[in-house]
């Protein structure tokens, strides 16, 4: 079982008790998925988080023009959710699927909640978790979507994600950064 990895990456946003800790891992369970599998698919409403213990997911959604957009990508030490729709109860907007075999821990997230009611520590944790990853890394990523040029987003992509080159294909970075592959190509050899 890959608790103690869990553990040790929750444990990086705040210190929790053992209490906390043993009431979290009743929720966990542990599931496989091989490349291709979906964890969430869009117009779905989706219960659950999964943490990435092995593997490599993306969230990505289709727009009107049927060229995919990838939003994120989900590689180990990370949660993976529709955040949004989990958290209110509607339907996704997005897709989640795995680029390579994974296995994850998946947690139900209205019993997570429960817990965070209940666990002070685990409160400061989930507060912790949403201002890093939905105020502090997304805004500036919002920003530079709007301002820069696909050049630019491409050398800060490179500084971010350079641990996850050698895992994607051309496409899914033209994906991330709204452009194509032909553009990526021109941009790569300074065209």
């Amino acid at each position: 079982m890959s608790y103690p990895q869990f553990f040790q990456q929750v444990r990086k946003y705040h210190p929790i008790t053992i209490e906390a800790e043993q009431a979290w891992a009743e929720l966990l369970k542990e599931k496989t998925y091989r490349r291709g599998e979906r964890l969430v698919t869009e117009g779905q409403v989706p219960r659950k988080f999964a943490f990435i213990c092995s593997g490599l997911a993306y969230q990505y959604y289709l727009p009107a023009d049927g060229e995919m957009i990838i939003k994120y990508f989900f590689p180990e030490n990370r949660l993976a959710a529709s955040v949004t729709a989990t958290m209110t109860g509607t339907p996704s907007q997005f897709t989640i699927a795995f680029i390579e075999d994974a296995v994850v821990l998946e947690y139900d997230f209205s019993a997570f909640r429960k817990l965070v009611d209940q666990h002070q520590d685990l409160a400061l944790f989930y507060i912790r978790y949403l201002e890093k990853h939905w105020v502090i890394e997304k805004e500036p990523l919002e920003i530079a979507f709007r301002s820069d040029t696909a050049a630019i987003r491409y050398r800060q992509f490179l500084a971010s994600h350079q641990h996850l080159l050698p895992r994607l294909k051309k496409y899914h970075i033209a994906s991330y950064l709204g452009i194509t592959p032909t553009q990526l190509s021109r941009i790569i050899n300074g065209k």
